[in-house]
């Protein structure tokens, strides 16, 4: 697994979990989706990747989209 997929599988795993909190929980959760939205947003435009930095130094390979 590379970078750029494990931060894909970050990204939509926490979104998924936040909507099943908001159901189940409450509606604050939807804070955790939107940022996320706003890191994913941001990384787009910027090509900094917090979590990508992190995966990094855990020995993942990057990919095409986090160099």
């Amino acid at each position: 697994m590379n970078i750029d997929r494990a931060v894909m599988l970050m990204a939509g795993t926490l979104i998924l979990v936040s909507v099943v909190l908001t159901a189940v929980v409450s509606t604050w959760w939807l804070i955790l989706t939107a940022f996320v939205g706003a890191n994913l947003l941001q990384a787009s435009l910027t090509g900094f990747c917090p979590a990508a930095v992190i995966l990094r130094r855990f020995g993942l390979t990057s990919g095409c989209a986090f160099r």
